[in-house]
């Protein structure tokens, strides 16, 4: 291509999730900068197929992009995980370009490489890793330590303070398989918290990741404008709410797009007590989550996310735990599980294999309690994306009771564990 000598100079912004302009028309042989300001609310990078990169920017940055000569068509986008596929695309489109030509069509002199516009974030499946077998997935589930299930009774206090910290680190899936996890307080699901209604909860939000990242409360009865918008690394944020009604509540990140945000491991319940919450010898909790696990070392897989396609899936984080570590009960024992379904999409039918609930909670009120009417008891309690509930049992005999998602598609890549009952 022959240069013209004629440089085009565009104007690039955010808005929402989305580039304006997404398409920008050159002349072959002009040089295209581009001069791009992250107008949105939440960090953003633009990186194109010829390696030109702004490197990931904060709200309100501006990085002047030298695409070189246009020779043909160019594709941009902004590659921190799910933008891209929530619409954060460009195309430069060269007029006057002969058909013969490349449709990579820039010669930059930028240099930069889009691999490394953000560290961490290439996440396109690794067609040779594949997913990991529930086999791998419950062999190194028996190395580990498990979540404690457990719930502990509500303390007594009525102002209730917590750091929330957001990090972003890589943890073991398998022996040989590993992913990028988003976590508040190092884990996911983050911290389980407790309270009765009429408690205040002050939780301060610190950004230590290297994106924007939120909070979302479903137990608070708050405007969402100031409390959970998103902010820069290095930030920290105050998010206060009082407890105004009983229930198993979910909190995520609420940054877009949402489901990545939730699928990387940035959700957890808070439990706000039934003023007629009853007696039980033993308490759990049950966070169901998805994995949408991709390449080695990567965030969770767009791709999968988008078309709701988890190749795992887990109770309190981690696939198989309670099958590989079985949770200890006695026989005669009155058991209570707290079912909270994270998603970030599928549906969740909490189950317990040879035994039945005589009691139901879902969101906000009794299904069965103390068995239904005309002798009826309970099967399984079913729950949407963001919904949460208990269940009430008693074992009878000793054995082996695996509680599934009755999903049984869902249970097999994960979403199972057991409760050994003994004499």
């Amino acid at each position: 291509v022959t240069p013209t000598g004629h440089t085009t100079r565009v104007s690039v912004g955010v808005e929402g999730m989305a580039f304006t302009p997404n398409h920008i028309e050159v002349p072959v042989g002009d040089r295209l900068i581009i001069d791009f300001t992250n107008s949105g609310d939440q960090r953003h990078d633009l990186v194109f197929e010829t390696g030109v990169t702004s490197g990931s920017l904060a709200t309100g940055e501006t990085k002047e992009l030298d695409l070189g000569v246009i020779s043909g068509d160019v594709e941009g986008w902004c590659s921190l995980p799910g933008h891209r596929e929530m619409g954060m695309t460009l195309h430069v489109q060269a007029t006057g370009v002969s058909s013969g030509t490349s449709s990579s069509g820039a010669s930059s002199s930028a240099g930069a490489s889009a691999s490394g516009g953000h560290a961490g974030h290439d996440h396109g499946q690794d067609a040779a890793a594949g997913p990991a077998t529930p086999t791998e997935l419950t062999d190194y589930a028996a190395t580990i330590t498990p979540r404690d299930p457990v719930l502990p009774p509500a303390t007594s206090e009525t102002e209730r303070h917590y750091t929330f910290t957001v990090t972003e680190q890589t943890v073991n899936v398998t022996s040989s398989l590993t992913r990028q996890t988003w976590t508040f307080n190092g884990d996911a699901p983050g911290p389980i918290l407790r309270g009765h209604i009429g408690d205040t909860f002050h939780i301060t939000l610190v950004n230590n990741g290297t994106m924007s990242h939120s909070l979302d409360f479903h137990a608070g009865l708050v405007s969402p404008d100031q409390v959970m918008r998103s902010i820069e690394p290095g930030q920290t944020l105050e998010y206060t709410f009082v407890a105004k009604n009983a229930g198993i509540w979910l909190y995520h990140c609420s940054t877009a797009p949402m489901s990545m945000h939730i699928a990387n491991g940035m959700f957890g319940a808070v439990i706000i007590d039934p003023t007629d919450l009853g007696s039980v010898d033993r308490e759990y909790v049950m966070v169901a989550s998805e994995l949408y696990l991709g390449a080695d070392g990567t965030p969770a897989d767009a791709s999968l996310l988008s078309a709701l396609a988890p190749n795992a899936m887990a109770f309190n984080g981690v696939p198989f735990q309670y099958k590989a570590h079985p949770i200890q009960i006695k026989t005669n024992e009155r058991v209570r599980v707290w079912v909270m379904d994270a998603g970030p999409n599928l549906a969740t039918t909490f189950h317990v294999v040879g035994t039945q609930f005589d009691t139901v909670w879902r969101e906000g009120a009794y299904v069965i309690r103390g068995g239904g009417s005309g002798g009826g008891w309970g099967q399984v309690l079913t729950l949407g994306a963001a919904e949460g509930g208990f269940v009430e049992f008693t074992p009878l005999e000793a054995g082996h009771y695996s509680f599934v998602n009755h999903a049984l598609s869902l249970a097999e890549k994960g979403q199972v564990g057991v409760f050994e009952v003994s004499d």
